[in-house]
């Protein structure tokens, strides 16, 4: 049993398995793979909420591409297009509805309400559209 002991004592603190790729760190008497997490998605409230779409209504389809390791990029598309096409719907109803910088400096709190008004519309085409499809 010394023998063993000594030969652990002696053993590498780290090593590398070709088989599967891994790192291995030694702990105590354990080798523990150096696991990392993968990075994290860089998407907003949409790319958010469509996460929470799948995860509680498309279960199936979450699990593929969770377990693919495509979902990271899918919710950062899927934002993408979503902030693209609220940015877009936004401009084009100021323009039909005449809402304008002289608008804001002359009457701030109806341009306000009115700027209110158009943010939750294009939010509800967005989330219609895209996000809860």
């Amino acid at each position: 049993m010394k023998n063993y002991n000594k030969a652990f004592s002696e053993a590498a603190s780290e090593i590398h398995d070709n088989a599967n790729g891994l790192n291995y760190k030694r702990v105590g008497n354990y080798y523990l793979p150096m696991l990392t997490a993968p990075k994290s998605p860089k998407v907003g409230p949409f790319g958010k909420a469509h996460f929470h779409y799948l995860r509680a209504e498309k279960k199936i389809v979450f699990d593929g591409m969770m377990l693919s390791g495509k979902l990271n990029n899918y919710l950062e598309e899927i934002d993408r297009q979503a902030e693209d096409m609220f940015n877009r719907l936004v401009k084009q109803m100021k323009q039909a509805e005449g809402v304008t910088e002289q608008l804001k400096s002359e009457h701030q709190m109806l341009w306000v309400q009115k700027m209110n008004s158009i943010r939750n519309r294009a939010t509800e085409i967005v989330n219609a559209d895209l996000i809860y499809n």
